[in-house]
């Protein structure tokens, strides 16, 4: 049942300073990567270290340093030009949404390819938080704000070229039984994905894997990598089919018990497979613009009553179309 939203009109979600530091910070180092001594001491996060070191604004022992990765061996004189925080304000845009199920507490959305989730450093318009802040107040949940983003009622997150279900809480206390949820893995998340590389098996098979951030493409997650987190999915493969060039194409089924960032991508690229159109973990594709992955179905425990709550998002044409483009056939009774 979709209920009629509440509006806010004309008014922006105003963010507080972020930092809290200083124009210039003069640290003395510990041994270990820039980056990461760097985030330790400033006690912000790495990523808006990283924003630092490639602006130039980092200098060690007096000279301008750009290399995330480079060795400090402790001791050496840190200098950071800290930059004013970005416009704090978040605008509320008239962005349709299709709204899967809706309440008092909570928002469940289908996802567009293509659209971030929540405003982050050089990405400010045209999210999701825009788009639910034009039509709703979110709350501000404590950490709604911080340097990697605003994220009021943000719960789980989709990357940009997914698409499907996405659930944010509309209160305070929904935010932390959901957050809860997860966390304990109370939830059931099911994704449909079409593999483009050389799929193997005939039946499920189980990944478990751990992830962690690749040691060089700091953009990256891999098997194993840095700081790895444990991470398992089951891959169903619900049809499959040489694709002629020595390749076997299939649209699977995936289901992941863990929420690790690009888990998905990653453990398929893992066995062989990665998704149709992913650029970061496969190729691109003449017949995909975007990586071919939905979420396709979420179950979680309601955060008032507890009731089991099934969303489900129809799976859109352009996955559909790539897939029946490469040979495939749409399995009976797929929506």
């Amino acid at each position: 049942m979709v209920k009629a939203a509440s509006t806010i009109a004309g008014a922006g979600a105003t963010l507080p300073a972020v930092t809290g530091l200083p124009p210039t910070l003069d640290l003395t180092a510990t041994p270990g990567r820039l980056d990461a001594v760097l985030a330790d001491l400033a006690g912000v996060s790495r990523s808006q270290v990283a924003g630092w070191i490639a602006g130039g604004q980092v200098q060690v022992g007096g000279v301008v340093v750009q290399k995330a990765s480079l060795k400090l061996r402790g001791g050496e004189a840190l200098t950071v030009q800290v930059p004013p925080p970005p416009d704090a304000t978040v605008a509320p845009e008239a962005i349709p949404l299709d709204v899967l199920y809706e309440d008092d507490v909570l928002i469940a959305v289908n996802k567009p390819p293509g659209m971030v989730t929540h405003p982050a450093p050089g990405v400010t318009t045209g999210t999701l938080v825009n788009a639910l802040l034009g039509r709703m107040s979110l709350p501000e949940q404590p950490g709604a704000a911080g340097p990697d983003g605003y994220r009021p009622g943000i719960v789980h997150r989709l990357d940009r070229d997914t698409s499907g279900v996405i659930v944010v809480a509309k209160t305070v206390e929904a935010h932390a039984r959901l957050a809860a949820a997860f966390k304990d893995r109370e939830t059931r998340k099911t994704y449909l994905a079409v593999a483009a590389g050389t799929w193997k098996a005939e039946g499920p098979v189980n990944v478990n894997a751990p992830i962690g951030r690749h040691p060089t493409a700091r953009q990256r997650m891999t098997v194993g990598g840095a700081n790895p987190r444990e991470a398992q999915t089951r891959f169903t493969p619900l049809e499959a089919h040489p694709d002629g060039h020595g390749r076997t194409l299939a649209l699977v089924r995936a289901q992941p018990h863990t929420g690790r960032t690009h888990q998905i991508r990653v453990h398929l690229a893992h066995l062989g497979s990665p998704i149709l159109g992913d650029p970061v973990y496969g190729r691109e594709s003449a017949v995909m613009p975007r990586h071919a992955l939905h979420a396709h179905f979420l179950t979680l425990p309601h955060p008032v009553t507890g009731e089991a709550l099934h969303l489900h998002a129809p799976v859109p044409d352009d996955l559909l179309n790539a897939w029946v483009a490469l040979g495939g056939a749409v399995p009976a009774g797929l929506e």
